[in-house]
């Protein structure tokens, strides 16, 4: 019904609501059908549900769009007594565009009174973006937070999939809106997974563009620096962030069979003692797309199988090849050009046995500087700016960033 268009259907399925084996079902392709009618009947009852039919009944509104919801949301909030309120705080904010900062790392009661606090008073017009809390703490890593990012490159929910009994459950990493790659699911047990969706209609290397004339030979930050790339930092997402230079072993992967998307299996196979074969193939889990990865497992860090992707944001195919002969003569020089990567840190115990720990990436800027590092052989310099973990979330991915940046960081 849902995917029919048909709003004839909308009557019957409001019946459904009130039926616990089917009321998120009937909610959702509510959501889906844009029966508007139905926004109020369903904001109304999110008081009654909690657990995964509060997360459906939030996500049907998210879908339905319908800026109606966003009075009954915000009163939700104001008398939720800070239950389960990050369902309401995404769909605030997919609804009004306006995406306040919460604190850093908060978790538990502490997050979900940040996010009361953050609607309390009814504001939902988008601000102007500010980037704040700009910190160099030394020449080879920096702090700031972006409040109100434009978030232009984002990982961000999917819409939940038709018969999902899960609302929330598919991410996609996204430009301006359009998805550029299948990100999966949060599920903490289950494998990280890549796919190449689209590319973007617009090229992501113009969002760092402005920043490419100091690129040129980055090899410490200071806040002069910072504070010019200001505008570039307000494209990001709302977020505590942090910026790192990095010197990074990187080589261009074309096959499946040399991905560590695939030769990870192999590691927990000799984790396990299982000398058996892997039942998959390699081209199960390729991404679809030439991309770039660290030659060999991060060393030195906690979890002993942390991994490294870089994703491109434009076709491999489109490169000038006299652009990256231009860069590669320049390395064979000395000089040391950086590429631009917006990254996250990914932690997984996959099957419950595995801990297994990504640096994902996606090349903003730099993609023949990248290309000519790896033809070369000679470490990546790289400006990587990432986001340290999501509000509310446990996801390591601060300690990941500072593993990372002891292994590969220029020396200060």
């Amino acid at each position: 019904m849902g995917l029919s268009g048909d709003l004839s259907f909308a009557p019957h399925l409001g019946a459904l609501l009130e039926i616990p084996a089917v009321r998120c079902r009937a909610a959702l392709t509510l959501g889906r059908l844009g029966a508007r009618e139905s926004t109020a009947p369903i904001a109304g009852r999110l008081s009654e549900w909690s657990g995964l039919d509060h997360t459906a009944f939030a996500v049907a509104l998210e879908v339905m769009g319908d800026p109606a919801a966003v009075p009954h949301l915000l009163r939700w909030l104001a008398a939720s007594g800070e239950k389960q309120v990050s369902d309401v705080h995404h769909a605030l904010v997919r609804l009004t565009g306006r995406d306040p900062l919460l604190p850093e790392r908060a978790s538990g009661p502490a997050y979900a009174a940040a996010v009361c606090a953050a609607w309390a008073d009814g504001r939902t017009e988008r601000a102007p973006v500010v980037v704040r809390d700009l910190v160099v703490e030394s020449g080879t890593r920096a702090r700031f937070s972006v409040d109100g990012g434009a978030g232009r490159t984002r990982v961000g929910f999917d819409p939940p999939s038709p018969g999902s009994s899960w609302p929330r459950w598919g991410r996609s990493l996204t430009f301006d809106g359009k998805p550029l790659y299948r990100v999966g699911s949060l599920c903490d047990t289950c494998e990280l997974g890549l796919s190449l969706l689209d590319w973007p209609d617009e090229e992501v290397t113009r969002i760092a563009a402005r920043m490419r004339g100091r690129l040129a030979g980055l090899d410490r930050l200071d806040a002069a620096l910072l504070a010019e790339w200001i505008p570039v930092l307000s494209e990001l997402e709302t977020g505590h962030h942090r910026a790192f230079p990095l010197d990074l072993p990187l080589e261009e992967v074309s096959e499946p069979a040399r991905s560590w998307w695939y030769r990870r299996a192999t590691a927990r196979a000799q984790e396990d003692g299982d000398e058996g074969e892997y039942d998959d193939r390699p081209e199960d889990w390729w991404p679809g797309v030439a991309h770039f990865q660290l030659t060999a497992p991060v060393p030195g860090g906690r979890v002993p199988f942390t991994y490294g992707a870089f994703m491109p944001s434009q076709p491999p195919e489109a490169l000038d090849p006299a652009t990256v002969a231009r860069h590669a003569a320049a390395i064979v020089a000395g000089e040391r050009p950086a590429a631009v990567v917006l990254g996250w840190i990914d932690d997984r115990y996959v099957e419950a046995r595995h801990e297994e720990r990504w640096l994902v990436g996606a090349v903003l800027d730099g993609h023949p500087r990248l290309t000519a590092y790896a033809a070369a052989g000679v470490p990546a310099r790289v400006l990587l700016l990432a986001r340290a973990g999501e509000p509310g979330g446990a996801d390591g991915g601060l300690a990941g960033l500072t593993e990372v940046a002891a292994a590969y960081g220029c020396q200060d």
